[in-house]
């Protein structure tokens, strides 16, 4: 198809931009998309949880059931911009906003590759759906994770999904993901009896129990890698007590450790071995330890098989570069898609995301809406 009779995604995407939906406020993001995929014919519905308004259309009753995810919630801006990070601006072939990588520009290609494989193709043999979120950047609680549990327990059901986070590298299409590590935060807490250091014995120290503990956890290794993954890796990130005296001994020292992993390990397998090492070391220095996980997220693999070369094939065909599959990174929504079904995230370079003048080429992005398009066409067409 001649690229120049495709639909320009570009005035979408400012639209979406132009709306400052910091999680989880929306502000009318949602309400753009929504206009766009009913005019497409799409049956759109509202699910809002807590404080997070979500989106779900479809296209069709039947099996398959093709799904583009993604978020319209977009972290604050901060500031230093050089134009209004909310004003969608092009210069110099550049788009410039907050959410012009991460990741609404995806889905104004989303909507754009659907409606030119509509144009061209008619209705699918099966159905093409959206899962949008006002939830990504901030806990996730009440975003993709909810409207999974609530369309499941309806009946809905998805067959494949492509997220639109920012994967891509050196150039668009260089990286497919189709995996990321999971990740859990803990703060490990000691407390323990203050006193004077030239008395030691009527004082218990925490600090050398939080050492010993860090030590312990340091030395172990977690694993040699697991398929598509590298090795888990700890890194404790900082160890506070506080003390402003040389002479005396602190009651309570903490620290903070987060863990990206592999298939290997849970979140639940790896905080009861942390709970149990720093319990050891606790008890054996007389102090008393607590916990709290400030965040946690499971990893999703999507093993290479026929739907990744699928995506391969489509991102060879639009962008001329064979992409590679990889694993690394932060979380995404995809950890949640990947318990319904076989999920990668394919998007713009993720060079400029959550940054000040944060941009895209706008190339890339109507370079990407062919991509879609052509993972619609080969995907329905099998």
């Amino acid at each position: 198809m001649d690229a120049r009779t495709l639909t320009d995604p570009i005035p979408l995407a400012q639209a979406l931009m132009r709306r400052p939906s910091i999680t989880p406020d929306e502000q009318g993001a949602l309400d753009v998309a929504e206009a766009a995929l009913q005019a497409l014919g799409f049956r759109v519905r509202r699910l809002k949880f807590g404080l997070v308004d979500n989106l779900y259309a479809r296209l069709g009753t039947a099996q398959p059931n093709f799904c583009f995810a993604g978020h319209v919630d977009v972290v604050p801006p901060g500031t230093g911009w050089a134009s209004d990070p909310f004003a969608a601006e092009i210069r110099g072939g550049l788009l410039y906003g907050r959410g012009a990588t991460d990741m609404k520009t995806a889905i104004a290609a989303m909507i754009t590759a659907t409606e030119d494989f509509l144009a061209k193709h008619g209705k699918p043999n099966g159905s093409i759906s959206f899962l949008l979120t006002c939830d990504e950047e901030g806990p996730a609680v009440d975003g993709t994770k909810a409207v999974l549990a609530a369309l499941t327990a309806q009946g809905e059901k998805l067959d494949h999904c492509i997220v639109g986070e920012p994967t891509s590298e050196e150039r668009v299409g260089d990286v497919i993901k189709n995996g990321r590590r999971g990740s859990i935060n803990v703060v490990i807490t000691m407390d323990g009896k203050q006193g004077h250091v030239a008395y030691p014995h009527r004082a218990v120290n925490p600090v050398t129990a939080l050492v010993e503990t860090a030590a312990a956890l340091n030395a172990r290794k977690l694993d040699d890698g697991a398929p598509g993954f590298d090795p888990s890796n700890l890194e404790i990130t900082t160890i506070d007590v506080g003390n402003a005296a040389h002479n005396v001994i602190a009651q309570r020292a903490t620290a903070k450790l987060n863990i990206r992993f592999n298939t290997h390990h849970s979140g639940e397998s790896l905080f009861n071995w942390i709970k149990g090492t720093a319990e050891a070391a606790a008890a054996r220095h007389g102090a008393k330890v607590s916990f709290s996980i400030s965040s946690q997220a499971a990893p999703f693999y999507t093993a290479p098989g026929a739907f990744t070369d699928l995506v391969s094939a489509a991102v060879e065909e639009s962008f001329g570069v064979a992409p590679i599959l990889a694993t690394t990174g932060g979380t995404s929504d995809a950890r949640y898609i990947k318990d319904h079904c076989p999920v990668v995230e394919l998007g713009l370079r993720n060079e400029t995301a959550h940054m000040v003048d944060e941009h895209c080429a706008v190339e890339d992005v109507r370079t990407l809406s062919r991509c879609y398009e052509a993972v619609l066409r080969r995907y329905f067409a099998r």
